[in-house]
Protein backbone atom coordinates (compact mmCIF):
# COMPACT_ATOMS: atom_id res chain seq x y z
CA UNK A 1 0.00 0.00 0.00
CA UNK A 2 0.11 9.68 4.42
CA UNK A 3 2.08 12.14 6.27
CA UNK A 4 5.72 13.20 6.10
CA UNK A 5 8.45 11.22 3.51
CA UNK A 6 11.39 10.01 5.59
CA UNK A 7 14.41 10.36 4.47
CA UNK A 8 13.11 11.68 0.74
CA UNK A 9 11.42 14.90 1.68
CA UNK A 10 8.33 16.14 -0.06
CA UNK A 11 8.34 16.84 -3.45
CA UNK A 12 9.96 19.96 -4.39
CA UNK A 13 11.99 19.88 -0.70
CA UNK A 14 15.09 19.65 -2.48
CA UNK A 15 16.38 17.12 0.16
CA UNK A 16 19.23 14.99 -0.29
CA UNK A 17 18.38 10.96 -1.50
CA UNK A 18 18.99 9.40 2.33
CA UNK A 19 17.71 6.07 3.25
CA UNK A 20 15.04 5.24 6.72
CA UNK A 21 13.31 2.22 7.91
CA UNK A 22 10.16 0.66 6.65
CA UNK A 23 6.78 2.31 7.19
CA UNK A 24 5.34 -0.35 5.41
CA UNK A 25 5.11 -3.86 3.92
CA UNK A 26 3.93 -5.66 0.86
CA UNK A 27 3.42 -9.49 1.07
CA UNK A 28 2.95 -11.05 -2.38
CA UNK A 29 1.04 -14.55 -2.89
CA UNK A 30 1.75 -15.79 -6.32
CA UNK A 31 -1.60 -18.01 -6.28
CA UNK A 32 -4.13 -17.66 -8.78
CA UNK A 33 -7.18 -20.60 -9.90
CA UNK A 34 -6.66 -19.30 -13.13
CA UNK A 35 -4.56 -16.73 -14.29
CA UNK A 36 -6.67 -14.06 -16.55
CA UNK A 37 -5.24 -13.08 -19.85
CA UNK A 38 -4.17 -9.51 -19.17
CA UNK A 39 -2.50 -10.30 -16.20
CA UNK A 40 1.20 -9.35 -15.69
CA UNK A 41 1.66 -9.52 -12.68
CA UNK A 42 3.92 -12.65 -11.21
CA UNK A 43 0.98 -15.00 -11.16
CA UNK A 44 0.54 -19.08 -11.25
CA UNK A 45 -2.22 -21.28 -11.42
CA UNK A 46 -3.80 -24.72 -11.72
CA UNK A 47 -2.45 -27.60 -10.15
CA UNK A 48 0.10 -25.14 -8.26
CA UNK A 49 -2.64 -23.27 -6.85
CA UNK A 50 -5.28 -26.08 -6.25
CA UNK A 51 -5.01 -29.58 -5.68
CA UNK A 52 -2.81 -32.66 -3.95
CA UNK A 53 0.75 -31.26 -5.82
CA UNK A 54 -0.36 -27.54 -4.81
CA UNK A 55 2.77 -25.41 -3.82
CA UNK A 56 1.24 -23.48 -1.36
CA UNK A 57 2.65 -25.19 1.48
CA UNK A 58 6.29 -24.72 -0.03
CA UNK A 59 5.85 -21.40 -0.61
CA UNK A 60 4.60 -20.51 2.78
CA UNK A 61 7.72 -21.97 3.91
CA UNK A 62 10.26 -19.76 2.18
CA UNK A 63 7.24 -16.86 2.33
CA UNK A 64 8.61 -17.21 6.41
CA UNK A 65 12.36 -17.71 5.78
CA UNK A 66 12.45 -14.27 4.08
CA UNK A 67 9.90 -12.35 6.26
CA UNK A 68 12.97 -13.73 9.24
CA UNK A 69 16.11 -13.08 6.90
CA UNK A 70 14.79 -9.33 5.78
CA UNK A 71 13.57 -8.75 9.55
CA UNK A 72 17.21 -9.33 10.82
CA UNK A 73 18.54 -6.91 7.99
CA UNK A 74 16.87 -4.48 9.19
CA UNK A 75 17.62 -5.50 12.72
CA UNK A 76 21.09 -5.02 12.22
CA UNK A 77 20.80 -1.65 10.41
CA UNK A 78 17.53 0.09 12.26
CA UNK A 79 17.42 -1.73 15.14
CA UNK A 80 14.49 -3.80 16.35
CA UNK A 81 10.93 -3.14 15.64
CA UNK A 82 9.06 -0.56 17.79
CA UNK A 83 12.53 0.87 18.73
CA UNK A 84 13.77 4.88 18.32
CA UNK A 85 15.56 3.86 15.22
CA UNK A 86 13.09 1.48 13.54
CA UNK A 87 8.95 2.72 14.59
CA UNK A 88 6.23 -0.58 13.78
CA UNK A 89 4.59 -0.63 10.63
CA UNK A 90 1.61 1.64 9.77
CA UNK A 91 0.61 -0.86 7.18
CA UNK A 92 0.68 -4.47 6.10
CA UNK A 93 -0.35 -5.37 2.64
CA UNK A 94 -1.23 -9.15 1.18
CA UNK A 95 -1.44 -8.95 -2.59
CA UNK A 96 -1.17 -10.93 -5.22
CA UNK A 97 -2.21 -13.27 -6.91
CA UNK A 98 -5.45 -14.14 -4.53
CA UNK A 99 -4.16 -14.09 -1.08
CA UNK A 100 -7.59 -15.22 0.40
CA UNK A 101 -6.62 -18.77 -1.24
CA UNK A 102 -4.80 -19.27 1.72
CA UNK A 103 -5.82 -20.81 5.16
CA UNK A 104 -7.10 -18.14 7.50
CA UNK A 105 -4.87 -19.67 10.07
CA UNK A 106 -2.10 -19.34 7.77
CA UNK A 107 -3.11 -15.83 7.03
CA UNK A 108 -3.01 -15.22 10.63
CA UNK A 109 0.43 -16.63 11.16
CA UNK A 110 1.54 -13.99 8.46
CA UNK A 111 0.43 -11.21 10.14
CA UNK A 112 1.74 -12.58 13.62
CA UNK A 113 4.85 -13.17 12.56
CA UNK A 114 4.97 -9.64 10.81
CA UNK A 115 4.28 -8.16 13.95
CA UNK A 116 6.38 -10.11 16.10
CA UNK A 117 9.68 -9.38 13.73
CA UNK A 118 8.31 -5.86 11.80
CA UNK A 119 6.22 -4.38 14.44
CA UNK A 120 2.70 -3.03 13.54
CA UNK A 121 1.48 -0.28 14.82
CA UNK A 122 -1.77 -0.86 17.01
CA UNK A 123 -4.10 1.44 14.25
CA UNK A 124 -1.96 -0.40 11.66
CA UNK A 125 -4.02 -0.71 7.98
CA UNK A 126 -3.98 -4.55 7.16
CA UNK A 127 -5.23 -5.17 3.41
CA UNK A 128 -5.96 -8.37 1.77
CA UNK A 129 -6.84 -8.98 -1.74
CA UNK A 130 -9.56 -11.16 -2.79
CA UNK A 131 -11.53 -12.30 -5.28
CA UNK A 132 -15.19 -12.02 -5.30
CA UNK A 133 -15.95 -16.03 -6.59
CA UNK A 134 -17.82 -18.20 -3.12
CA UNK A 135 -14.26 -20.34 -3.74
CA UNK A 136 -11.86 -17.71 -3.84
CA UNK A 137 -13.22 -15.15 -1.47
CA UNK A 138 -12.39 -16.96 1.81
CA UNK A 139 -14.09 -16.66 5.30
CA UNK A 140 -14.56 -12.93 6.22
CA UNK A 141 -15.19 -13.39 9.65
CA UNK A 142 -12.51 -15.70 10.08
CA UNK A 143 -10.07 -13.31 7.55
CA UNK A 144 -11.14 -10.37 10.25
CA UNK A 145 -10.41 -13.03 13.38
CA UNK A 146 -7.23 -12.78 11.47
CA UNK A 147 -6.53 -9.33 11.74
CA UNK A 148 -7.62 -8.03 8.43
CA UNK A 149 -9.23 -4.40 8.55
CA UNK A 150 -9.23 -3.75 4.48
CA UNK A 151 -11.18 -6.01 1.64
CA UNK A 152 -9.76 -5.26 -1.61
CA UNK A 153 -11.88 -6.77 -3.66
CA UNK A 154 -10.92 -7.61 -7.99
CA UNK A 155 -14.57 -7.15 -9.11
CA UNK A 156 -13.29 -5.97 -12.55
CA UNK A 157 -16.58 -5.86 -13.87
CA UNK A 158 -20.52 -5.87 -12.60
CA UNK A 159 -21.51 -7.72 -16.14
CA UNK A 160 -21.36 -11.05 -16.51
CA UNK A 161 -20.55 -10.68 -20.21
CA UNK A 162 -17.35 -8.75 -19.46
CA UNK A 163 -16.28 -10.84 -16.92
CA UNK A 164 -16.32 -13.62 -19.53
CA UNK A 165 -13.98 -11.40 -21.77
CA UNK A 166 -11.62 -10.43 -19.29
CA UNK A 167 -11.53 -14.45 -18.36
CA UNK A 168 -12.67 -13.84 -14.59
CA UNK A 169 -13.92 -17.08 -12.80
CA UNK A 170 -16.34 -15.21 -10.82
CA UNK A 171 -20.33 -13.53 -11.87
CA UNK A 172 -21.20 -10.29 -11.30
CA UNK A 173 -23.96 -11.20 -8.38
CA UNK A 174 -20.70 -12.43 -6.33
CA UNK A 175 -19.67 -9.34 -5.68
CA UNK A 176 -22.37 -7.85 -3.83
CA UNK A 177 -22.65 -11.37 -1.91
CA UNK A 178 -18.79 -10.77 -1.07
CA UNK A 179 -19.36 -7.21 -0.06
CA UNK A 180 -22.18 -8.22 2.21
CA UNK A 181 -20.15 -10.93 3.81
CA UNK A 182 -17.61 -8.61 4.57
CA UNK A 183 -19.15 -6.06 6.16
CA UNK A 184 -21.38 -8.70 8.12
CA UNK A 185 -18.02 -9.85 9.36
CA UNK A 186 -16.91 -6.43 10.81
CA UNK A 187 -14.10 -5.75 8.49
CA UNK A 188 -14.03 -2.01 8.60
CA UNK A 189 -12.96 -1.13 5.37
CA UNK A 190 -14.37 -2.36 1.70
CA UNK A 191 -12.58 -1.72 -1.63
CA UNK A 192 -13.41 -2.92 -5.25
CA UNK A 193 -11.26 -2.67 -8.25
CA UNK A 194 -13.29 -1.94 -11.52
CA UNK A 195 -11.49 -1.76 -15.29
CA UNK A 196 -12.81 0.33 -18.34
CA UNK A 197 -11.08 0.38 -21.83
CA UNK A 198 -12.10 -3.56 -22.31
CA UNK A 199 -12.92 -4.95 -25.58
CA UNK A 200 -16.45 -4.53 -26.80
CA UNK A 201 -17.18 -2.27 -23.99
CA UNK A 202 -19.19 1.38 -24.40
CA UNK A 203 -19.42 4.42 -22.57
CA UNK A 204 -23.23 2.78 -21.56
CA UNK A 205 -21.59 0.16 -20.29
CA UNK A 206 -19.20 1.35 -18.24
CA UNK A 207 -21.76 4.13 -16.32
CA UNK A 208 -24.08 1.23 -15.80
CA UNK A 209 -20.63 -0.87 -14.29
CA UNK A 210 -20.00 2.19 -12.06
CA UNK A 211 -23.64 2.92 -10.96
CA UNK A 212 -23.21 -1.02 -10.30
CA UNK A 213 -20.81 -0.92 -7.51
CA UNK A 214 -22.01 2.51 -6.44
CA UNK A 215 -25.04 0.84 -5.28
CA UNK A 216 -22.90 -1.91 -2.78
CA UNK A 217 -21.61 1.43 -1.20
CA UNK A 218 -18.23 0.31 -0.88
CA UNK A 219 -15.59 2.47 1.41
CA UNK A 220 -13.06 2.89 -1.81
CA UNK A 221 -13.32 2.15 -5.25
CA UNK A 222 -9.71 1.63 -7.55
CA UNK A 223 -10.98 2.65 -11.33
CA UNK A 224 -7.88 1.30 -13.77
CA UNK A 225 -7.71 1.25 -17.74
CA UNK A 226 -7.07 -1.59 -18.72
CA UNK A 227 -3.32 -2.27 -20.08
CA UNK A 228 -1.70 -4.11 -22.81
CA UNK A 229 2.15 -4.05 -21.86
CA UNK A 230 4.76 -6.91 -23.67
CA UNK A 231 6.91 -7.38 -20.79
CA UNK A 232 9.30 -9.74 -22.14
CA UNK A 233 9.66 -7.07 -25.20
CA UNK A 234 10.67 -5.10 -21.97
CA UNK A 235 13.36 -6.86 -21.02
CA UNK A 236 11.64 -7.52 -17.56
CA UNK A 237 11.32 -11.44 -17.63
CA UNK A 238 14.82 -13.07 -17.66
CA UNK A 239 16.30 -14.90 -14.72
CA UNK A 240 16.41 -12.06 -12.22
CA UNK A 241 13.33 -10.37 -14.41
CA UNK A 242 10.01 -9.36 -11.60
CA UNK A 243 8.04 -10.43 -14.61
CA UNK A 244 6.93 -13.93 -15.95
CA UNK A 245 6.49 -14.69 -19.87
CA UNK A 246 3.25 -14.27 -21.28
CA UNK A 247 1.71 -17.44 -22.44
CA UNK A 248 0.96 -17.74 -26.35
CA UNK A 249 -3.20 -17.89 -25.13
CA UNK A 250 -3.01 -14.49 -23.43
CA UNK A 251 -0.70 -12.64 -25.76
CA UNK A 252 -3.29 -13.83 -28.77
CA UNK A 253 -6.03 -12.24 -26.23
CA UNK A 254 -3.73 -8.99 -25.57
CA UNK A 255 -3.55 -9.37 -29.54
CA UNK A 256 -6.83 -8.53 -30.55
CA UNK A 257 -7.83 -6.89 -27.07
CA UNK A 258 -5.72 -3.92 -28.34
CA UNK A 259 -7.58 -3.47 -31.72
CA UNK A 260 -10.72 -3.21 -29.49
CA UNK A 261 -9.19 -0.33 -27.04
CA UNK A 262 -10.04 3.68 -28.06
CA UNK A 263 -8.42 6.41 -26.20
CA UNK A 264 -11.13 8.62 -27.18
CA UNK A 265 -13.82 6.17 -25.46
CA UNK A 266 -11.60 5.65 -22.28
CA UNK A 267 -10.92 9.28 -22.04
CA UNK A 268 -15.03 9.76 -21.93
CA UNK A 269 -15.50 6.84 -19.26
CA UNK A 270 -13.01 8.37 -16.86
CA UNK A 271 -14.24 11.96 -16.97
CA UNK A 272 -17.60 10.20 -16.37
CA UNK A 273 -15.91 8.72 -13.43
CA UNK A 274 -14.27 11.87 -12.14
CA UNK A 275 -17.30 13.54 -11.94
CA UNK A 276 -20.16 10.39 -11.05
CA UNK A 277 -17.57 9.83 -8.04
CA UNK A 278 -17.35 13.24 -6.46
CA UNK A 279 -21.53 13.40 -6.95
CA UNK A 280 -21.65 10.06 -4.81
CA UNK A 281 -19.28 11.76 -2.30
CA UNK A 282 -16.40 9.98 -2.94
CA UNK A 283 -12.63 12.05 -3.17
CA UNK A 284 -10.49 11.89 -5.58
CA UNK A 285 -7.26 11.22 -4.13
CA UNK A 286 -5.21 9.86 -6.92
CA UNK A 287 -5.74 9.37 -10.41
CA UNK A 288 -7.22 6.05 -10.05
CA UNK A 289 -8.50 5.57 -6.33
CA UNK A 290 -11.39 7.31 -5.05
CA UNK A 291 -12.19 7.10 -0.78
CA UNK A 292 -15.11 7.80 1.46
CA UNK A 293 -13.34 10.71 4.15
CA UNK A 294 -10.87 8.19 5.99
CA UNK A 295 -11.12 4.93 3.73
CA UNK A 296 -8.06 6.23 1.74
CA UNK A 297 -5.69 3.16 1.14
CA UNK A 298 -2.70 3.93 3.55
CA UNK A 299 -0.73 1.56 2.12
CA UNK A 300 -0.87 3.23 -1.55
CA UNK A 301 -0.20 6.04 -0.25
CA UNK A 302 3.21 5.38 1.41
CA UNK A 303 4.20 4.29 -2.43
CA UNK A 304 2.74 8.08 -3.37
CA UNK A 305 4.53 9.90 -0.84
CA UNK A 306 7.58 8.35 -1.64
CA UNK A 307 7.81 6.67 1.65
CA UNK A 308 10.15 3.50 2.32
CA UNK A 309 8.72 -0.06 2.33
CA UNK A 310 9.88 -3.41 2.51
CA UNK A 311 8.23 -6.55 0.83
CA UNK A 312 8.37 -9.81 0.28
CA UNK A 313 7.49 -12.67 -2.09
CA UNK A 314 8.26 -13.47 -5.93
CA UNK A 315 8.06 -10.09 -7.88
CA UNK A 316 8.21 -8.17 -5.00
CA UNK A 317 9.70 -4.60 -4.86
CA UNK A 318 11.00 -2.87 -1.78
CA UNK A 319 12.50 1.24 -1.69
CA UNK A 320 14.28 2.32 1.21
CA UNK A 321 14.30 6.11 0.31
CA UNK A 322 17.84 5.70 -1.86
CA UNK A 323 17.36 2.00 -3.20
CA UNK A 324 14.70 0.02 -4.77
CA UNK A 325 15.06 -3.68 -5.00
CA UNK A 326 12.87 -6.45 -6.29
CA UNK A 327 12.71 -10.15 -6.39
CA UNK A 328 12.63 -12.40 -9.25
CA UNK A 329 9.37 -13.55 -10.75
CA UNK A 330 9.85 -17.06 -10.65
CA UNK A 331 8.48 -19.13 -7.82
CA UNK A 332 11.09 -22.33 -8.30
CA UNK A 333 14.29 -20.39 -7.89
CA UNK A 334 12.31 -18.13 -5.01
CA UNK A 335 11.63 -21.36 -3.10
CA UNK A 336 14.62 -23.07 -3.62
CA UNK A 337 16.81 -20.11 -2.23
CA UNK A 338 15.04 -19.77 1.00
CA UNK A 339 14.52 -23.59 1.62
CA UNK A 340 17.35 -25.34 -0.54
CA UNK A 341 16.58 -29.17 -1.17
CA UNK A 342 19.07 -30.09 0.69
CA UNK A 343 18.13 -28.30 3.91
CA UNK A 344 20.88 -26.05 4.07
CA UNK A 345 20.33 -22.98 5.46
CA UNK A 346 18.72 -20.76 2.49
CA UNK A 347 19.70 -17.66 1.11
CA UNK A 348 17.54 -14.57 -0.24
CA UNK A 349 16.05 -15.07 -3.44
CA UNK A 350 17.37 -13.68 -6.66
CA UNK A 351 16.85 -10.41 -8.39
CA UNK A 352 18.03 -7.13 -8.72
CA UNK A 353 18.10 -3.30 -7.79
CA UNK A 354 18.96 -0.19 -8.18
CA UNK A 355 20.94 3.35 -6.48
CA UNK A 356 18.28 6.88 -6.65
CA UNK A 357 20.59 9.77 -7.22
CA UNK A 358 19.80 13.07 -6.70
CA UNK A 359 17.83 13.79 -10.39
CA UNK A 360 16.14 10.56 -10.37
CA UNK A 361 14.61 11.06 -6.83
CA UNK A 362 13.59 14.82 -7.87
CA UNK A 363 11.53 13.55 -10.55
CA UNK A 364 9.71 10.34 -8.76
CA UNK A 365 9.15 13.13 -6.20
CA UNK A 366 7.16 15.15 -8.42
CA UNK A 367 6.07 12.52 -10.63
CA UNK A 368 4.17 10.51 -7.42
CA UNK A 369 3.43 13.59 -6.18
CA UNK A 370 0.92 14.81 -8.95
CA UNK A 371 -0.57 11.20 -9.24
CA UNK A 372 -2.48 12.64 -6.03
CA UNK A 373 -5.09 15.01 -5.40
CA UNK A 374 -2.71 17.40 -2.72
CA UNK A 375 -0.16 17.67 -5.59
CA UNK A 376 3.13 19.60 -5.15
CA UNK A 377 4.28 22.95 -4.04
CA UNK A 378 4.48 25.44 -6.38
CA UNK A 379 8.17 26.29 -5.53
CA UNK A 380 9.00 23.01 -7.19
CA UNK A 381 8.09 24.49 -10.86
CA UNK A 382 11.53 26.66 -10.03
CA UNK A 383 13.68 23.19 -9.94
CA UNK A 384 14.51 20.84 -12.56
CA UNK A 385 12.55 18.02 -13.99
CA UNK A 386 9.18 20.29 -13.99
CA UNK A 387 11.34 23.93 -14.29
CA UNK A 388 11.35 23.64 -18.03
CA UNK A 389 7.91 21.94 -18.79
CA UNK A 390 5.70 23.93 -16.51
CA UNK A 391 4.87 26.51 -19.02
CA UNK A 392 3.80 24.14 -21.48
CA UNK A 393 1.81 21.89 -18.91
CA UNK A 394 0.05 25.41 -17.37
CA UNK A 395 -0.63 26.40 -21.07
CA UNK A 396 -2.44 22.65 -21.86
CA UNK A 397 -4.52 23.18 -19.10
CA UNK A 398 -2.63 19.82 -17.51
CA UNK A 399 -1.76 21.79 -14.29
CA UNK A 400 -3.02 24.54 -12.39
CA UNK A 401 -1.77 26.12 -8.96
CA UNK A 402 -4.14 25.74 -6.32
CA UNK A 403 -5.14 28.96 -4.05
CA UNK A 404 -2.76 27.67 -1.30
CA UNK A 405 0.43 27.43 -3.38
CA UNK A 406 -0.23 23.53 -4.94
CA UNK A 407 0.52 22.48 -8.44
CA UNK A 408 -2.09 19.47 -9.44
CA UNK A 409 -3.06 17.77 -12.21
CA UNK A 410 -6.51 18.77 -13.81
CA UNK A 411 -9.23 16.44 -15.05
CA UNK A 412 -7.12 16.98 -18.12
CA UNK A 413 -4.30 16.48 -16.97
CA UNK A 414 -5.30 13.42 -15.38
CA UNK A 415 -5.85 12.16 -18.77
CA UNK A 416 -3.18 13.07 -20.38
CA UNK A 417 -0.78 12.30 -17.63
CA UNK A 418 1.04 9.70 -19.09
CA UNK A 419 2.04 12.20 -22.07
CA UNK A 420 3.20 14.90 -19.26
CA UNK A 421 4.82 12.51 -16.99
CA UNK A 422 7.14 11.17 -20.29
CA UNK A 423 8.58 14.79 -20.62
CA UNK A 424 9.70 14.44 -16.94
CA UNK A 425 11.86 11.82 -17.09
Amino acid sequence: MTGGQPGGGQPGSGQDVAAAPPEALYVHVPFCVSVCPYCDFAVVGGAAARGPDNRIASFLAALRKELELRAAALDARWGSAGGPGRPALGSLYLGGGTPSLLAAEDLAGIVELVRARYGLAPDAEITLEANPGPDECGDPAMLRAAGITRLSLGAQAMDDATLKTLGRRHRAGDVAVAVDAARSAGIPSVSLDLLYDVPGGSVGGWMGTLESALDLEPDHLSLYALTLDDPEAEGLTGPTGDHLPTSRGARRWRDAARLDQDEDRAAAMYHHAVHRMAEAGYDGYEISNWAKPGHESRHNLAYWDRRPYEAVGPGAHAFDGATRRWNAARLDGYIEALTPPDRSPGHLPPGGGEAIDAAMAAAERILLGLRTARGIPASAALDAPLADQFGWALTAELIEVTPDDRIVLTTRGRLLSNELFARLV
